[in-house]
């Protein structure tokens, strides 16, 4: 039984579309990534276009199944219940006269068959003439949540690492399925970028949304399309407040946080290349990609 099901027929052409995704799980620190990726589709008409059937891919004496009620404001006797299962949907999002259309995929990283969990993006990125894949994650680091976060990014594809003057990954370790997607979306030759954003590691699971704002203003500058990060303006005020607050508390948490800030600061000669650098070097290679 294939696990994909898909709406394609009646889809109209897609413009230069790239594919955005970010799925909740190990590099998704405090689901930094996955409130990204939801940010984009946030009042914006974004039809389904595609789903990944739960069932082979989870065990679900970890990532269980939720009963709920399908009119949640209605919970009497009578009311009507259904059972919420993991979602992986992808999502079509039209930027109408700018450069790119999106299909995005904010889902739940599988526990099994990551190689075929891992095709069926890839069968939705080539039947729908994605020119490249996006991924977007967030892990815990040595940085202050005083300063804005530091976005960095990397690439398996050669001729994209020279363009955009990104780093290949040099990770060695445990993987999740982004590090396997990256490698098969090499091998199936569709270019692939990975952005990652840092989380001030002494926050534990607690919201940063200033990250997922950083993800969201990263990506705006260079695919040139609205993304939405505005929206987060509330809650990051609101969270650094809460932050700012719990570290005063603690006079050893307080002087970590200026070493910190003393190290970022330090290091923000050796930053990537600006999102608008980025955003002219991308274009020029997908358009190098489309001539050959």
């Amino acid at each position: 039984m294939n696990p994909l099901t898909t709406a394609f027929d009646e889809l109209a052409p897609l413009h230069r579309p790239v594919m955005v995704l970010a799925l909740r799980g190990l590099f998704d620190i405090a689901e930094v990534a996955t409130d990204a990726v939801e940010a984009l589709m946030a009042e914006r008409a974004a039809p389904a276009v595609a789903s990944i059937d739960p069932d082979p891919f989870f065990d679900f004496t970890q990532e269980r199944p939720v009963v709920q009620f399908v009119d949640p404001d209605d919970p009497d006797d009578d009311a009507e219940r259904e059972i919420a299962w993991p979602e992986n949907e992808f999502r079509v999002v039209r930027h109408h006269g700018l450069s790119h259309d999106l299909v995005v995929l904010v889902g739940v990283e599988p526990h099994l068959r990551y190689a075929t969990f891992a095709d069926c993006i890839i069968n939705v990125a080539s039947e729908l003439g994605c020119e490249i894949v996006v991924t977007l994650g967030a892990a815990p680091e040595q940085v202050p949540h005083t300063r804005p976060p530091r976005v960095v990014g990397s690439t398996t594809n050669e001729g994209l690492a020279r363009a955009l003057g990104l780093s290949r990954p040099q990770y060695q370790g445990v993987t999740g399925l982004v590090g396997v997607l990256q490698a098969r979306l090499d091998d199936a030759g569709i270019p692939a970028v990975s952005l990652r954003v840092g989380v001030p590691y002494y926050l534990g699971n607690a919201k940063h949304p200033q990250s997922s704002a950083a993800l969201l203003r990263h990506l705006e500058h260079v695919l040139g399309v609205p993304t939405g990060h505005a929206a987060f303006d509330e809650e990051v005020a609101r969270w650094r407040s809460l932050h700012d607050e719990a570290v005063a508390d603690d006079d050893e948490a307080s002087a970590w946080v200026e070493q910190l800030e003393h190290e970022h600061d330090r290091r923000l000669e050796a930053e990537m290349p600006s999102a608008d650098d980025l955003a002219a070097e991308l274009e020029r290679f997908l358009r190098e990609q489309r001539d050959e």
